[in-house]
């Protein structure tokens, strides 16, 4: 069993008085590790990183959101449990994942002397996750990383799997490495910090999980999602299943050659829209993308006659009632022409050999890889959904 119940308090001198917390432990082997769930654990980081790495030094890379909020609180911390840390802020949002930024964050590091047993720590969300997983990747071919996500997003995503990245005018984290996290520490006191926006993009990624094999939870979702937006145990409960669906899935298949694709469901779709908005936040962010290309994957299996559209529109209306946008008319702003669409799917990581490859669905929690699906399907497609 990976996932369990267990109190706070690992380690000597920390208070027992905390509520329980979840632990989904992700067994890799040498790279195994543990994602802890629950409430007050940026507090407590000092001790749970202690407990697990030799290192006593670390370097935190933050955004200029996140910082104000919780960069003392972790550094004092870190402090307390004797790890001597630097940090480095930097601007929020997708265009910080660049060659520039992994410059930057590159260069701290090794300022900062971190040697192999030492940690980076990634504060925030999965922009700061991927930038900085990347860079522990390569600095010194690989020192240990600490993951301490801050957005929804990222605790049920990006935080998980150790696949790293950054964005270059080629599209969507087409560089990065696999590295493993050393711990993930999954502070559900945090998210009550996001915006409604801004945690509406990260229900997508909860939501995925259902859709992919797991149509009870999705069932679930659909009638406990207000709960999961209010806080409390529901939310404990809807991120540690979302963490051990993904946990379960890189352990059978941690670089993405086989089943870890089906994660990607409604990706190919998101991220060239993503491409499409130029990365521009103030029309879409990630999840907002992995939501529309949800819909458009079950909306294009219904039209190929590989699904019902019973179930595209059970999928819209969810995501519909949750907030989200569910069509390429939700984006403001003007997209550019469908060919250039297509360009940006054909330069997805799921392309193989040229081909297009995308995650289809027979149905709720019925995805599957589809091959070599015909690109005049697909720019057929576009055209007919995208606003006229």
């Amino acid at each position: 069993m990976n996932m369990s119940s267990r109190s706070a308090g690992r380690s000597e001198g920390q208070s027992k008085e905390h509520a329980p917390e979840r632990l989904v432990h992700v067994p890799l082997g040498e790279r195994a590790y543990d994602i802890l769930i629950g409430p007050g654990l940026i507090t407590r980081a000092g001790g749970e990183i202690t407990a697990r790495l030799k290192g006593r030094k670390a370097a935190i890379v933050t955004d200029e959101h996140v910082a104000p909020l919780y960069l003392e609180a972790l550094m004092d911390s870190l402090q307390t449990d004797g790890i001597e840390a630097v940090s480095l802020t930097l601007p929020a949002g997708e265009k910080t994942k660049s060659f520039e930024h992994l410059a930057t964050v590159a260069d701290m590091v090794l300022s900062a002397r971190i040697e192999r047993n030492d940690a980076v720590i990634a504060l925030g969300g999965g922009v700061i996750g991927d930038l900085a997983g990347f860079a522990a990747g390569i600095v010194r071919r690989g020192v240990r990383f600490v993951q301490i996500p801050t957005s929804l997003l990222a605790q049920v995503d990006s935080s998980v799997g150790g696949k790293t990245g950054i964005n270059t005018r080629h599209g969507k984290n087409l560089l990065g490495v696999f590295h493993q996290p050393d711990l993930v520490l999954a502070d559900t006191a945090a998210l009550d910090s996001l915006s409604e926006r801004e945690f509406r993009a990260g229900y997508a990624e909860v939501a995925k999980y259902g859709l992919i094999d797991q149509p009870d939870f999705f069932a679930w979702l659909e009638k406990n999602w207000k709960a999961v937006f209010a806080g409390g145990p529901e939310r404990i409960e809807a991120i540690a299943i979302s963490c051990q669906a993904k946990s379960d899935v890189v352990v059978e298949d941690e670089r993405e050659t086989g089943p870890r694709v089906l994660l990607n469901l409604g990706h190919t779709f998101g991220h060239a829209l993503e491409a499409a908005t130029e990365y521009d936040s103030s029309r879409l962010v990630h999840g907002e993308g992995v939501a529309i290309g949800m819909v458009l994957a079950h909306q294009f299996s219904a039209r190929m006659n590989l699904a019902s559209p019973d179930d595209a529109a059970r999928v819209t209306a969810h995501l519909k009632a949750v907030g989200l946008p569910t069509s390429m008319s939700d984006i403001p702003g003007k997209l550019p022409p469908t060919e250039k669409l297509l360009d940006a799917i054909a330069q997805d990581k799921k392309v193989q050999s040229g081909k297009l490859t995308f995650i289809l669905t027979h149905g709720i929690g019925q995805s599957f890889v589809a091959n070599d699906v015909p690109s005049s399907e697909v720019l057929s497609f576009l055209e007919e959904k995208r606003p006229k």
